[in-house]
């Protein structure tokens, strides 16, 4: 099937995670997403584990995308990016701000090519304000965004995560924001220009700190994996070694894992009638529960939970997502064929619809796989695509 975005045409011109991800997101539905990168490849390529010399995790970035490489600096380059630029529909870059103007390539220039086109920038502090200029990752907006502040042991240091959690988020955020401004499109047919700062969108999912701190002066502090809204929730150690973690967000499940752990005198207490009075006793609740799934194994804490309809789950590594039946019949696993890795296994697209779904049509590519074929379709003919290997403009 072509997918829910077949005709949308998306250059990506951004390196490593939140703006390549969101290019993954658009193709995965069907969009025809084709990266241009620098003639050394994006550094993702570089990122995390290889196997025979190739990053797993572009295989997993890269999906769906055709590979060209283009160097923009060049005045060859830039005439060649105009020509692609002429009928896209999305152009996605995360330059430094004022990178695309001095190579001639600003959205005063782009959209006087094409009206209708949608650039999407995507950077660490925006396009405007007194950190612009800066060079800005993930890890600064985990920092600043006050995620780091509350995370992590009472006693401990900010914690930062150890995966690209500010990126992420902003991926996501900018699939929604290319479609949106797609739907405006639709109504007077204009492009615009997206300014994706990744400082803001992990601010929005911290859900109510900023307004708790306007309206009553509290600063959120680090509890570790306990919540200041409800308990008990932890994780907790089995018999068997294992780990499971308990959530109560809900008054009901909270009276069955009471029960279920064989203190039911705790729902007589009148703080146990709120999530925050159950927060404030956290310690008694984590110990009763904590010591009754201490004496079990994880099969029996985790039967026991599910037949009296409380909240748990085990704490998984990747080997036991690829083993669980649940991860299967939800098909959130997808084996991909690849010409340089045979068989792989990596997450599967986002979500499921029932009419018009998406799919993982082929893994990431050898860098400039198809350099040739993107730039045949814009004039480049064989003599010239030479010259421009030659001169380093491509690869």
């Amino acid at each position: 099937m072509a997918g829910p975005l077949s005709g949308i045409k998306v250059i990506e011109v951004a390196t490593l995670f939140a703006g390549p991800l969101a290019g993954t997101l658009l193709a995965d539905f069907g969009a025809d997403v084709v990266k241009i990168e620098h003639p050394v490849g994006d550094p993702v390529r570089g990122h995390g584990p290889q196997r025979d010399g190739v990053g797993l995790w572009w295989k997993m970035l890269g999906r769906n995308k055709k590979s060209a490489t283009l160097y923009l600096g060049s005045p060859q380059g830039q005439e060649i990016f105009r020509r692609m630029v002429a009928d896209a529909d999305v152009v996605v870059e995360n330059f430094r701000p004022g990178t695309l103007e001095r190579w001639g390539l600003g959205y005063a220039e782009l959209s006087a090519i094409n009206p209708g086109l949608i650039l999407t920038r995507v950077t660490g502090f925006g396009q405007i304000g007194p950190y612009a200029h800066r060079p800005g990752f993930g890890t600064l907006a985990e920092a600043m965004s006050g995620f780091a502040a509350i995370t992590g042991e009472p006693d401990g240091p900010p914690t930062l995560p150890p995966f690209g959690l500010a990126d992420g988020i902003t991926g996501l955020a900018t699939a929604f924001a290319i479609m949106t401004a797609l739907r405006a499109r639709a109504n007077d047919g204009l492009g615009q220009q997206i300014d994706m700062a990744i400082i803001e969108p992990i601010l929005t999912l911290l859900g109510p700190q900023l307004i708790a701190y306007d309206q009553l002066g509290q600063l959120a502090t680090r509890t570790g994996n306990r919540s200041t809204n409800n308990a008990p929730r932890n994780t907790y150690r089995t018999a068997d070694g294992g780990w499971v973690a308990v959530s109560t967000s809900a008054q009901s499940v909270a009276e069955r894992v009471l029960r279920l752990v064989g203190r039911p005198e705790f729902l007589d207490e009148p703080w146990f009638a709120t999530g925050t009075g159950r927060a404030a006793h956290a310690d008694e609740l984590d110990e009763a529960v904590g010591g009754w799934i201490a004496r079990h194994d994880t099969a029996a804490v985790l039967a026991a939970f599910d037949a009296a309809e409380a909240a748990v789950a085990p704490v998984y590594t990747a080997a036991d997502i690829l083993d669980d039946p649940h991860f299967r019949a939800l098909g959130t696993i997808a084996e991909v064929p690849d010409d340089e890795l045979g068989l792989l296994r990596m997450q599967n697209i986002l979500f499921r619809l029932s009419a018009t779904p998406g799919a993982i049509r082929w893994a990431g590519p050898p860098l400039g796989a198809h350099t040739a074929e993107v730039l045949e379709s814009y004039g480049v003919d064989a003599a010239q695509l030479t010259r421009l290997r030659e001169s380093g403009v491509v690869r």
